[in-house]
């Protein structure tokens, strides 16, 4: 059995470790899940994760996710958990610090293969 590594973790700190957009870091794992952390500036795709949900929380910042029907603005401190099938594109007109909770096997652009893609994650 792996030991889980019980310190705690400074989300201010990781998120100053780097400076690319969409481009989500490992910071830690539960369970069949990693947390991850990404900063966030623009649109992003149109796209759908067939087979997992998605949890966004926002640590600074403004985040849009755009629905077909209804845009979702969340603010700092607030989150949501988008199910698996559901289409939706994150957009943050400003820069945007996120914590996100997803299955080890999602792919950041879902169903779409783009330059957005991060097929390779990077643990910090």
């Amino acid at each position: 059995m792996e030991k889980i590594n019980m310190e705690k973790i400074n989300l201010a700190e990781k998120l100053q470790l780097f400076n690319e957009y969409w481009s989500p870091k490992i910071i830690g794992e539960i369970n069949d899940s990693y947390v991850k952390v990404a900063k966030f500036k623009g649109e992003f795709t149109w796209h759908v994760h067939d087979n997992e949900d998605e949890m966004f929380y926002v640590v600074k910042g403004i985040l849009t996710i755009k629905f077909k029907d209804k845009d979702i603005h969340l603010h700092e401190g607030e989150l949501i958990i988008i199910p698996k099938g559901t289409e939706h594109m994150p957009v943050a007109p400003e820069e945007v610090h996120v914590l996100l909770i997803e299955p080890k096997s999602t792919l950041n652009t879902g169903n779409v293969i783009n330059d957005q893609t991060v097929e390779k994650l990077e643990s910090i």
